[in-house]
């Protein structure tokens, strides 16, 4: 080969070379800008509303702080439910997408739960904090409360489980919710029923059978079952399909009769309480005298809406603490003369079985009923014959229900299992069944503990701790977290809105001849 043509036929390879790479580069920047342009476009608030078909999501965050304020800023859709750029961002964003796009295609936007999803546990899946401080850097402006304060305190210097998050105390700020308060509740508990007078006394019984109370100075009334004695066997047998290992070894129990209310403790009966207590407007710690009660002191003024804005009336009373429902019991033992008190935990579960021996009261198979699972949750699970007798997870809604909803047990007791998780007087111990005696009668647990036991689940339960023999605790701790008082509440948890309490009544010789 010539030199001459050498240099033709590498200048011309050259050329061919140079197009390539230009070629390529153009390529690239146009797909950069195509995805800029793409990512832009999916990031707006019109293009979140076009897929995100919630009944309430825009009308809300028009209403919240975000949007409706005084300095005109706009905190759209992808500065709260995204992380910011640089901190996986678009990873989060492709995530979320894909799940997004599965429900919009494949789900009826009617059939979800949506209340369930506002719920706080649910919440900090969907928030991102690192969003929340990019914006809010100054987290003590001069204009903060002194609560507001200790909130902040608290969360910068919370180093342990469990943590406050943002939207612990500010989980309405993007969707507002006028049910929703994160402020003390001074006027909670001005209710007609509770102040009403009707009753002058109480129900007189004579006879162990079912009789309904009245609680003297108001027009509240509340059904007790007579419960007769009986043996049981305590627990779950080690066959028990999705059992835990803190309900065995089974024992026999023998248990003496007592009345149990019919239905949880209601919000009327609670307000009751509250009232004739003189709580309002007294601070943590401080104790009054009230000639009505012999100087039992009642629940200061609640943080926030109690009844999460569901209502009263009926429905059962929640988010008080241990300390105030075993206080309550005290007050109602003072006013009606009888002797009332919360539950053993033998109590409880003898009382919810209702002489029957299978993992429900009912016949019924929890692996049917759960939704545990990745089958379950594609295909749904077996709901016919729990969904008449018990307030969980697949029926709730997410919130508590009027008694009214559900069937009775075999005693006449409804919601003994779901709707809300009951206290028991017991202290918690994960060996406490591990007694070595054969039968006991009247056991009562442990006599020193931190914790208590709870039973039955509630409406965020799955089929498999409805179980008569599921077996739970208080975390005071953690159902504390958003509380920015200080000291914290001794008498209301402010992270915990699935617990309350029913009431039982000794029969003995002082009542029953």
């Amino acid at each position: 080969m010539k030199v001459k043509d050498y240099f033709k036929k590498t200048a011309s390879g050259s050329k061919v070379k140079k197009w390539i790479l230009l070629s390529g580069v153009l390529l690239c920047l146009a797909f950069i800008l195509t995805i800029n342009t793409l990512s832009s476009y999916t990031s707006t608030d019109k293009y979140c509303m076009s897929c995100h078909v919630h009944p309430w999501t825009e009308q809300s965050w028009k209403l919240g702080s975000h949007l409706n304020n005084r300095t005109g800023v706009t905190v759209h859709c992808v500065e709260c439910h995204l992380p910011p750029k640089g901190d996986g961002y678009l990873f989060a964003k492709a995530k979320h997408g894909a799940i997004d796009a599965y429900g919009f295609l494949f789900k009826d936007s009617a059939k979800i739960n949506w209340q369930a999803k506002k719920l706080l546990e649910n919440a900090k899946g969907f928030v991102y904090e690192e969003s929340c401080i990019k914006c809010h850097q100054n987290l003590f402006p001069v204009t903060l409360s002194v609560n507001g304060s200790n909130a902040h305190l608290s969360y910068v210097n919370t180093k342990e489980e469990p943590k406050p998050n943002c939207i612990n105390c500010h989980l309405n700020v993007g969707h507002f919710d006028k049910n929703a308060k994160h402020q003390s509740n001074a006027n909670f508990g001005v209710d007609a029923t509770a102040t009403k007078v009707l009753f002058k006394e109480a129900t007189k019984v004579e006879k162990f059978e079912n009789f309904t109370e009245n609680i003297p100075g108001t027009a509240v009334s509340f059904e007790m079952v007579a419960v007769p004695e009986g043996s049981f066997n305590m627990g779950s047998p080690e066959n028990e399909p999705l059992r835990k290992p803190d309900e065995g070894p089974v024992r026999k129990v023998k248990i003496s009769k007592f009345w149990m209310g019919k239905i949880e403790v209601s919000w009327d009966s609670y307000l009751a309480f509250f009232q004739a207590t003189g709580s309002q407007g007294r601070t943590e710690g401080q104790v009054i005298k009230n000639k009505n009660v012999d100087a039992i002191t009642g629940p200061t003024p609640p943080w926030g809406a109690p009844d999460q804005g569901w209502g009263k009336g009926s429905r059962p009373a929640i988010t008080m603490s241990w300390r105030a429902a075993n206080t309550y019991c005290q007050w109602l033992t003072k006013v009606t003369g009888k002797k009332y008190r919360l539950p053993t935990e033998a109590e409880w579960e003898y009382a919810c079985r209702g002489n029957t021996d299978s993992p429900y009261f009912f016949e019924g198979d929890p692996k049917k009923f759960t939704s545990k699972g990745i089958l379950r949750q594609i295909f749904g699970s077996d709901t016919t014959n729990i969904s008449s007798r018990i307030v969980y997870t697949k029926n709730s809604l997410s919130k508590t229900k009027d008694p009214a909803a559900m069937k009775e047990n075999p005693f006449g007791l409804k919601n003994m299992t779901g709707n809300v998780a009951e206290f028991c007087s017991d202290y918690y111990s994960p060996d406490a069944y591990k007694t070595g005696l054969k039968e006991l009668v009247n056991p009562k647990g442990p006599e020193t503990g931190q914790e208590h036991v709870i039973r039955g689940g509630s409406f965020k339960s799955d089929a498999k701790d409805v179980r008569s023999a599921s077996r739970d605790f208080t975390k005071t701790k953690a159902w504390l977290v958003t509380d920015p008082q200080m000291p914290k509440s001794v008498w209301w948890y402010s992270d915990c809105i699935d617990n309350g309490f029913r009431v039982v009544c000794e029969a003995d010789s002082t009542i029953i001849q």
